[in-house]
């Protein structure tokens, strides 16, 4: 069975303009050029006023958005709602490698505490260190924080994933932090973003001390 790719190569499209679009839309991670086609031509049918609108709301999303200055969220302001949000538990970091797995913990309900995003993990393979990641405005977090902090390793359960968490318990042991993980409903190599919210929900409120669950030295 030919794929999307095959089915479009070589491009017989009668405009030129079409072509184009289909080619800007299709370098979208996870669009493959029938879904493009069909997404562009949809915008064609659209009014202009409306594929402005659309247009326009990513042109506003490259020059407005950027990084929370706390926990490296998305954010339309130097802190992001999340950490200006006075009624979040600020005793409760939940560490996570991406941006997706904030939204994620957020649609369970579940977690009202605060987060702090690495931009990913550790993975020599893949030439990820751990100064490549935002590691160290975490430990500053920590040092600063004093007593009663807890730092929830919600980290995916892949040697990666468990490497990252290695690495935070060896920085961060002489502190008074308490470490917890997430409980292992979330499968061995899953990625909490594809977790269905129940199960997360309920590995974040069941989640246990990190060193009960360490694995390896």
């Amino acid at each position: 069975m030919q794929g999307e790719h095959d089915i479009f190569e070589p491009m017989q499209h009668s405009s030129r303009y079409i072509e184009a679009a289909v080619d800007q839309m299709s370098s979208l991670t996870g669009i493959g050029r029938k879904t493009a086609l069909r997404l562009v031509l949809e915008l064609v049918k659209r009014d202009a006023s409306r594929v402005e609108l659309f247009a326009k709301s990513f042109t506003d999303l490259k020059e407005h958005i950027q990084f929370c200055s706390e926990c490296h969220n998305l954010a339309d302001e130097s802190l992001c709602s999340v950490c200006k949000d006075q009624n979040r538990d600020r005793s409760l970091v939940c560490v996570v490698e991406d941006i997706r797995d904030v939204m994620a913990i957020e649609s369970t309900q579940h977690y009202r505490g605060m987060y702090h995003v690495l931009g990913g993990r550790i993975s020599p393979m893949d030439g990820v260190g751990p100064d490549d990641l935002s590691f160290d405005s975490l430990f500053r977090r920590v040092s600063s924080y004093g007593e009663g902090l807890e730092l929830i390793l919600g980290l995916s359960a892949t040697m990666e994933g468990d490497t990252s968490s290695f690495y935070i318990y060896q920085k961060v042991k002489e502190f008074p932090v308490k470490l917890s993980t997430i409980a292992r409903g979330i499968g061995v190599g899953t990625e909490l973003e594809y977790a269905d919210e129940i199960t997360l929900g309920r590995s974040i409120m069941n989640r246990t001390p990190f060193e009960l669950s360490l694995s390896r030295p």
